[in-house]
């Protein structure tokens, strides 16, 4: 049996994603334990090398010219468990045979075994050529080490006896020695990374490189091969070799970079009744190269993996020839069209994965699965398939992996996954599924009443991406990776008690609501690797108990309605990564704990009403921080020069506070804004779950909000985005001219401040520059020429300042809209006029605060007037309404003032009627 193929469950703040990354690798074989570790025997002639420090009351004392080598060869090592003590310390006295990682033939006392490919330590230095010396050598496995991209010794070459050598997973490079043609007797060939783990820790996309395979052809007993992740892009012979090994049961050859197969090679030449298993993933073999060579062998296939290749069309019916194949991974290729009955057929199978196809408006019923009744692992992630069974259908199957993302299952949550949940009665066993992800299936339903009773012992459940609603039972719910983030859960928290060595909680974006304190309460707290509970409808005081939580890597809190200062015991997180308060009321200075969170990269405690000075220890002890935001709060006086400390920085946010002072100079410290370097595109967190059988990865991509070309919004690809925002502050001064060293900076933001001086005359050469924002400040001068050469520049507002002369002629600055430049009276030319004959002068500069002040001032001052206006009349006519003598006597002063008014005009009338007749007499 293989091992089964492990897959992500990535959050990035409410966007997920889950797809095989690690892929199927070797079962193990029955394991012994020796010393308190698990370790795996090998295959072939070698059966029972992981026993390792077997303590063997029938073996003789080993020979002391084989304890001396083994001496020697200890004294080229450094061997480590994981508290950092030396892993080999019990090779000492003298029977060898007893020490850790030594197995001796039981009746000779020869040394023929040497694991080192245990779980808890890790193994590194050069490997002695004093092990030639041990002649009956048999079995060497440096599984699971790290030699540091050394490269193979050659005389391994020369151990004549040796059945087994693994080398994966050790961190070994370069070409592989021909020499090892020379084995005659080796059945297992280990050289890969087939777990995929050193290539995720090391990034080493390709840790061999093979000219031709000739040499392998040499190794007749051969029964395992395992070559994957090396380069054999110039290997032609390899299927033709291939096909020359009588004895091959197990190939592996995953991310090989093969060429494809030539019509020559037509079929492995394996006996009929030899099983295969045959991995040829991460190749990019397209259909018609792999298909003919393929089905020749499919009667002897147990295991087939084809993920991630270029098959195209239907799945062939030739599929449904393979009556022996158990496990059948066809995930990650643009296969489509309808899936056929005949997989159906396949009564052996195990495992089925089809994730990642393009099987876009195929229904699945039942017929698809009615004879599938071993199946334990379903995957059909990504295909877009509906699946519509009848109402009470009873599957003939018991799965342990249920993977059915982005397929169609709703409206209604799928009865039938109520089978598969697990059944616990006095007569039987407790079943259960180790993984649920149904997220992103268009369920709008409240989740069923059985589903946390029967639920109790899962994994991992993922319900993510739906409209689910419901509460949580009063009863503790047992977990180790649960995600219903996006969707309307409401209520209050539940107690958890977390499952195994780890743990991650995702709530994000529901509607639950009341205090946070039970996650005081959670069981086994210490393996705690996430939490979020971001915007829901908490609020409160955050409780402080953070004591516990020495795993925790992602901390968001952020979005909800906390109040309160934060809690000190926040500095006992050091293993945070990840730190969002965002949004919420928390109030006062920051804890000064926090400088004990040395590897934050993330901090986000924008929009909050925290104040005091911005702390000098966040420069100089959270230094990769790579994102931090202040923005929206009360902090108040200088930029600390010590946040030039933060090299790694890629996004500074320190907007809407009340910052004062000047830019320190020395910005041009921030080594990810000024060097092109490789960058993250994301800021990751992975949480990687290695079980006995199965291989999860949890995948939590911090999100940044920022204000984007005006508007507030999530930012997931940071490293794509190198931004200063400094706006709505009261600093001062001019620019530094250090600024202009800032060549990867994308946006740029002083808007709304105090600056004052020229525009930087080299800004120019801020050439990646997308977004510049300069407006109401107190900024003099021309528009420095060099700003033509923004080619990539989409936003940009120079308004309300003190600008003068010529707008730069330039394609690029006059599409822009007029109001970019708008309230600089000395600004002409295009785009706010046609030239600039006739330039009106600049005005005299008004009092601090600009014109933007002054205006805001007469604005006030009409207000006032109109307000003073409205309440004395107000007054007066309360008075008039409510006082009877004044509202008489008002009466009559308004009687007495129409009888004056009348007699006056009446005799002015009068007056100015007998003039008029006297000058006409007159004139006569």
């Amino acid at each position: 049996m293989r091992g089964r193929e492990g897959g992500i469950g990535a959050i990035s703040g409410g966007e997920g994603e889950h797809r095989p990354i690690i892929g199927p690798s070797p079962a193990p074989a029955p394991a012994t334990v020796h010393g308190g570790r698990n370790t795996e025997s090998s295959s072939g002639g070698a059966a029972g090398v992981g026993a390792g420090a077997e303590k063997c009351t029938d073996a003789r004392v080993c020979k002391e010219s084989e304890r001396k080598v083994l001496l020697e060869f200890k004294h080229s090592l450094q061997a480590m468990d994981l508290s950092g003590k030396d892993a080999l310390s019990s090779w000492e006295g003298e029977n060898c045979c007893l020490w850790l990682g030594v197995k001796c033939n039981s009746l000779s006392g020869y040394v023929e075994m040497l694991d080192f490919s245990f779980q808890y330590w890790v193994v590194a230095g050069t490997i002695s050529p004093s092990l030639l010396k041990l002649h009956h050598l048999t079995s060497l496995n440096f599984n699971r080490n790290d030699f540091n991209g050394s490269l193979i010794p050659e005389f391994f070459g020369s151990f004549k006896n040796l059945k087994l050598l693994d080398l994966s997973n050790a961190n070994f490079r370069g070409p592989i020695p021909s020499l090892l043609g020379n084995l005659s007797m080796l059945e297992t060939l280990r050289l890969g990374g087939n777990g995929g783990d050193v290539t995720f820790r090391h990034n080493f996309k390709k840790m061999y490189s093979v000219g031709k395979l000739e040499w392998l052809s040499h190794l007749s007993c051969l029964k395992e091969v395992d070559l994957s992740f090396t380069n054999l892009s110039n290997a032609n012979d390899w299927s033709q070799i291939i096909n020359h090994l009588p004895l091959l049961q197990k190939l592996y050859l995953r991310d090989c970079d093969l060429p494809s197969i030539t019509s020559s090679s037509v079929s492995l030449t394996n006996s009929s009744t030899s099983p295969i298993t045959l991995d040829l993933s991460d190749n990019n073999l397209p259909s018609f190269s792999i298909y003919p060579w393929l089905f020749n062998v499919s009667n002897n296939l147990l295991s087939l993996n084809l993920s991630n290749n270029q098959l195209k069309g239907p799945i062939p019916e030739a599929f449904g020839n393979m009556k022996a194949i158990q496990q059948l991974y066809l995930s990650h290729n643009l296969l489509n069209g309808s899936i056929s009955k005949c997989i159906g057929q396949l009564s052996n199978l195990e495992v089925l994965l089809l994730a990642g196809n393009s099987f876009d408006g195929d229904v699945l019923s039942e017929a698809h699965f009615s004879n599938l009744i071993y199946l334990k692992e379903l995957d059909l992630s990504y295909t877009s398939l509906t699946l519509k069974f009848n109402s009470g259908w009873i599957p003939p199957f018991q799965l342990n992996q249920i993977k059915l993302r982005s397929c169609k299952l709703g409206p209604h949550f799928p009865d039938w996954i109520r089978t598969q949940v697990g059944i616990q009665t006095p007569y039987l066993d407790t079943r259960f599924v180790d993984y649920l992800d149904v997220s992103a299936s268009g369920i709008s339903d409240s989740l069923a009443y059985w589903f946390w009773d029967s639920s109790y012992s899962s994994m991992y459940i993922n319900m993510s991406f739906n409209q689910i609603s419901g509460t949580f039972p009063n009863n503790s719910i047992r977990i180790k990776l649960l995600d219903l983030s996006s969707n309307n859960f409401s209520g209050p928290l539940p107690h958890f008690s977390l499952l195994g060595d780890m743990g991650t909680i995702n709530l994000s974006k529901n509607r639950f609501t009341g205090s946070v304190s039970p996650i005081c309460n959670i069981t086994n707290e210490g393996v705690l690797t996430l939490i979020d509970l971001s915007n829901n409808l908490f609020s409160g005081v955050v409780p402080d108990c953070f004591e516990s939580f020495q795993s925790l890597t992602a901390l968001n809190l952020g979005d909800n309605s906390f109040s309160g200062s934060l809690p000190s015991s926040l500095g006992s997180l050091t293993s945070l990564e990840m730190l969002s308060l965002r949004g919420n009321e928390f109030l006062g200075e920051l804890p000064s704990s926090l400088q004990n969170c040395t590897k934050l990269k993330f901090l986000d405690l924008s929009d909050n009403e925290l104040s005091g000075e911005i702390p000098i220890w966040i420069g100089q002890r959270l230094s990769s921080l790579v994102f931090l935001s202040l923005q929206g709060n009360q902090f108040r006086g200088r930029i600390p020069h010590q946040l030039c400390g933060l090299k790694y920085l890629q996004i500074l946010d320190l907007s809407v506070n009340k910052i004062s002072g000047t830019i320190p100079p020395c910005l041009n410290n921030f080594t990810s804004m000024a060097k092109k370097v490789s960058l993250d595109r994301r800021i990751e967190h992975h949480i990687l779950y290695n079980g006995l059988v199965w291989i999860f990865q949890v995948r939590y991509v911090d999100e940044a909000l920022l204000t984007w070309k005006g508007t507030k919004q999530s930012y997931p690809q940071l490293g794509l985005l190198l931004a200063i925002d400094l706006s709505s502050n009261k600093l001062t001064g001019e620019i530094p001219e250090e600024l202009n060293s800032l060549q990867e900076l994308v946006a740029l933001n002083l808007s709304r401040n105090f600056f004052s001086g020229k525009v930087l005359q080299k800004i120019g050469h801020l050439m990646k520059l997308e977004v510049l924002d300069l407006s109401r400040n107190k900024f003099s001068g021309n528009i420095p020429t060099s700003l033509s050469k923004l080619t990539f520049l989409s936003t940009l507002d120079f308004s309300y300042n003190y600008l003068s002369g010529k707008i730069p002629p330039s394609t690029r600055l006059q599409s822009f809209d007029p109001s970019s430049f708008s309230h600089n009276r000395g600004l002409c030319g295009p785009p706010i006029s046609p030239n600039c004959s006739v330039v009106e002068p600049p005005p005299r500069k008004p009092a601090v605060g600009g014109e933007e002040d002054s205006d805001e001032f007469m604005k006030w001052f009409y207000t006032g007037m109109g307000l003073g206006f409205a309440v004395g009349f107000r007054g007066f006519c309360s008075v008039v309404f409510f006082k009877r003598s004044w509202r008489h006597s008002y009466y009559r002063y308004l009687d007495n003032a129409k009888d004056w008014v009348y007699v006056t005009f009446v005799l002015l009338k009068a007056r100015v009627v007998r003039r008029i007749k006297a000058l006409s007499t007159r004139c006569d």
